[in-house]
Order: C-alpha cells, then sequence, then structure tokens
C-alpha cells in the first residue's frame, strides 16, 4: 500500500489517501505536483483504495507539500 500524504497551507494536521499500486500512487503524486508548479486554483477530489468510501476535496491552491511513501506493516 502506497500513501499520498498532503500538507495544507495553516493546518497542522496532513490528508492522505492510499493506492494499492505503485502505479497510480505516483500518478497522482505527479499531478498534485503539477498543482503545487501551476498555482492556480483548482478543485481536486481524492479517493482512498484502502477506505472505500473516503473521499477528499482539496483546493490546490491550498496546497504547501505533498510527498508519497509506502506503508509498511510493522506492529506497534
Amino acid at each position: 500500500m502506497y500513501v499520498i500524504e498532503l500538507a495544507l497551507k495553516l493546518s497542522p494536521l496532513s490528508l492522505f489517501v492510499q493506492r494499492k499500486k505503485l502505479e497510480d500512487a505516483k500518478s497522482l503524486y505527479n499531478t498534485l505536483r503539477q498543482c503545487l508548479e501551476k498555482g492556480q486554483p483548482k478543485l481536486l477530489e481524492l479517493c482512498c483504495d484502502k477506505v472505500q468510501d473516503k473521499k477528499i476535496s482539496v483546493l490546490t491552491s491550498e496546497l504547501m507539500a505533498v510527498q508519497i511513501y509506502e506503508k509498511t506493516a510493522g506492529g506497534g
């Protein structure tokens, strides 16, 4: 499972969605990165592969950072 994490301006909490395939995660990461580069406001709706009913709508002009990483299975 791959996690795409978004940091928003003026928010201490980050948002994240998960993708099962690396290719899907990279595609979403690249889309979000392009939104950061352009800086034009756009409403983007994201869904999560792990939690089926989870949806997030983000105004791209409020994005500050995006990262992608593999979620490792581990005990906590």
